[in-house]
């Protein structure tokens, strides 16, 4: 069974564009898991211009299901993560000018900084996850870091499937889940998948872990309601 991961972002940069509590970010991360979601997702940023760190700690006592810490590993970081102690810790290569996530790890040429990255990670019981490009080069290098899993960065499969190229564009998510599998190693995935290509991609991409979506899943919360958005989305990952 593929997880969804529910990314709550989104939830609060609303609430900091007006100040206030408003959405309540706490109760938000209840209902996507009343709802159905079967993790919840947050990337907090130094600048905190959405999940504070604050906010991380608030989340932690009250969720039920995995929670997913997103970001890249500088020191204030790992700080909170090895404080908090979540299912699972996503390392991602972002700088702090970014406005989202555009590249995964170059596993090659960062593979003993993460190494030690994700060996403490797992010494302290915390499931490791390395955001990498569609290659398998970087998944077979990401396996060396003695990570847990890998996670795909899915825009470009997102991008040439709204082009009319949804074959192409899976092709190397294929190649690249075919390496994880051979390496022993989980996958996850994530960005830009939403619920016009999201059934696709999990009907060709074997071993699927969890995908974890925030952006394109609050929009259509926007026109549906955030129950049966959720709903929606779980039905794309049972589509045969």
């Amino acid at each position: 069974m593929t997880k969804l991961s529910v990314n709550i972002n989104k939830f609060a940069t609303l609430r900091n564009s007006r100040g206030g509590n408003l959405p309540n970010l706490i109760e938000a991360a209840k209902d996507c898991e009343l709802f159905g979601a079967e993790g919840i997702t947050v990337h907090p940023r130094p600048d905190g211009r959405h999940i504070l760190y604050s906010d991380v700690e608030e989340l932690k006592p009250i969720l039920t299901t995995e929670f997913n810490i997103e970001g890249n590993p500088i020191p204030q970081f790992i700080e909170l993560v090895l404080k908090i102690r979540p299912a699972q810790v996503t390392l991602v290569p972002d700088s702090e000018d970014v406005l989202t996530s555009d590249s995964g790890w170059n596993t090659k040429l960062h593979k003993g900084y993460l190494r030690e990255i994700c060996s403490l990670l797992n010494s302290h019981g915390i499931r490791s996850s390395i955001f990498v490009d569609p290659h398998p080069e970087m998944v077979k290098h990401a396996a060396d870091t003695l990570c847990n899993r890998v996670e795909l960065y899915t825009e470009s499969y997102a991008t040439l499937y709204d082009s009319g190229k949804r074959e192409e564009g899976i092709a190397p998510y294929i190649k690249a889940a075919e390496a994880a599998k051979e390496m022993g190693i989980g996958l996850n995935a994530g960005h830009d998948l939403n619920l016009r290509n999201l059934a696709y991609f999990y009907q060709n991409i074997p071993d699927l872990l969890e995908v974890s979506i925030g952006h394109a899943l609050v929009c259509d919360a926007l026109y549906l309601g955030l129950e049966n958005t959720i709903q929606a989305y779980l039905r794309q990952l049972k589509t045969i």
